[in-house]
């Protein structure tokens, strides 16, 4: 099978994923799709293949801050607000690492989002339910 007919099997796959997905699971494949992002900018900026990593840094940048956005300040208070500062020192970083072609700043980007993922990771089915029915509860008030 050729590389193309790979990845537009691997894209219907993530659109069925997200087509069926929960908040939750969707807020993951964010995270994981940021830090895949800063991976393929770190081997693209090894290769000096420097117009793919402005791409993939570009995507990476997207995505934080489609999370950092998306954050609710006046439910998540003080945690929502540390997140929102983490996620806009993590664009300025990588902004650093897209000018500067720095591997160790992509690193440092990749060391402060991968806790954030792990931490999604562990979160307890019975959270998870709690918070999509309280969610869904808040949409059909509105």
């Amino acid at each position: 099978m050729s590389l193309k007919g790979i990845n537009a099997y691997k894209k219907g796959n993530i659109k069925q994923d997200v087509a069926t997905a929960d908040p939750h699971k969707l807020t993951l494949m964010l995270l994981q799709g940021a830090l895949d992002r800063i991976a393929y900018a770190k081997g693209a900026t090894e290769r000096k293949e420097f117009a793919t990593k402005a791409d993939y840094i570009s995507k990476a940048s997207a995505i934080i801050m489609h999370l950092r956005d998306t954050l609710d300040i006046k439910i998540g208070g003080e945690v929502a607000e540390n997140m929102f500062a983490l996620y806009n020192y993590m664009l300025e970083r990588l902004g650093d690492a897209h000018v500067k072609n720095d591997l160790k700043i992509l690193d440092e980007v990749s060391s402060l989002l991968s806790p954030i993922r792990d931490a999604w990771v562990q979160i307890p089915e019975e959270a998870k339910q709690e918070a999509f029915e309280a969610q869904r509860q808040k949409r059909q008030a509105v």
